[in-house]
């Protein structure tokens, strides 16, 4: 357990911000599996509205620092090319 007032102040703040996080990122995967499971269903116009959201959510998650940059670039372009084979 931390001694000092700013290490106690530091475990109070870690754990919220890995809240926010954790939120952060169970929304950015329902949105992905939202965009698989219309572009599955070969549904073309749900499938590109569900891969915009999907696309917007993950840049600002990666802008937030809750993924990598590239992390989500590599999600996204792997979306994006099974929306084109549709």
């Amino acid at each position: 357990m931390a001694n000092h007032k700013s290490a106690k102040t530091r475990i109070v703040r870690n754990n919220k911000r890995a809240m926010i996080n954790g939120a952060r990122r169970s929304r950015v995967r329902t949105f992905v599996k939202a965009c698989l499971a219309s572009i599955n269903a070969q549904d073309k116009e749900a499938a590109t509205a569900a891969f915009k959201t999907a696309e917007s959510e993950m840049m600002r998650a990666a802008q937030k620092g809750v993924f990598k940059k590239n992390t989500a670039s590599r999600t996204i372009s792997r979306l994006a090319q099974k929306l084109k084979s549709l």
